[in-house]
């Protein structure tokens, strides 16, 4: 069966009936392959998949949704695009559990930047699909959201997200906001800063592997 996106697996090297999965949703102009070199130091027990965005930029580089600038330089998100990919990735959740033997009630979302933008909005948007979240250097971009989603029952979902006070690309603030968002909302949630600019620190990758094996 060909699934809606491209993806890289790594299968579990623990087999159970049915085992959980870590969705794994890199960044703007990046792929497949970049989150994927996390894989050896993850729980054994997880189907791990790195999913490539659908929008082509050349040269081995994707997006989940375009960004432009206008004449002063200020930047826009294609909203209408994260919604397609948005509901792209949901759609394809339910094509690996399909396809592989996955507990569809231990569902992971990894995201980083746009792959953490869109993290939030499938978790808030679509929360049977998925119980918990990594956000790392991302924030909750409210109007790629499903228009109902406040009708939806959040209460089961759990959120690690984390940020870089030296974050050039996505201001540290808007990731602060996330978290009083979160809270309104009612959503257990675990926040992180680290002393780096955009990307993963190592004790960034340690706190939410260890996240993951508490929760």
């Amino acid at each position: 069966m060909k699934l809606s996106l491209e993806y890289l697996v790594r299968e579990p090297k623990i087999k159970l009936d049915k085992n959980p999965l870590l969705l794994l949703l890199h960044g703007y102009g990046s792929n497949e392959e970049d989150l994927f070199s996390f894989v050896t130091e993850l729980p054994d027990e997880y189907y791990i998949v790195s999913a490539r965005a659908p929008y082509n930029m050349q040269y081995g580089a994707y997006a989940w949704y375009a960004i432009n600038f206008d004449a002063d330089e200020n930047k826009f998100s294609d909203h209408e695009q994260a919604k397609i990919s948005r509901d792209l990735i949901a759609q394809f959740i339910d094509e690996l559990i399909q396809t592989y033997p996955i507990d569809s009630k231990n569902v992971t979302l990894v995201g980083f930047s746009q792959g953490s933008i869109l993290s939030y909005a499938i978790a808030l948007s679509h929360p049977d699909k998925v119980q918990r979240v990594v956000a790392l250097s991302g924030y909750v971009s409210e109007p790629i959201l499903e228009e109902n989603y406040l009708r939806n029952d959040l209460s089961k979902l759990k959120i690690f997200h984390s940020h870089g006070t030296a974050d050039q690309v996505i201001p540290v603030e808007w990731a602060r906001k996330t978290k009083p968002f979160l809270e309104k909302l009612g959503i257990n949630s675990t926040y992180k800063e680290y002393p780096v600019g955009h990307g993963v620190a190592p004790q960034n990758f340690y706190d939410f592997k260890n996240w993951l094996l508490e929760n």
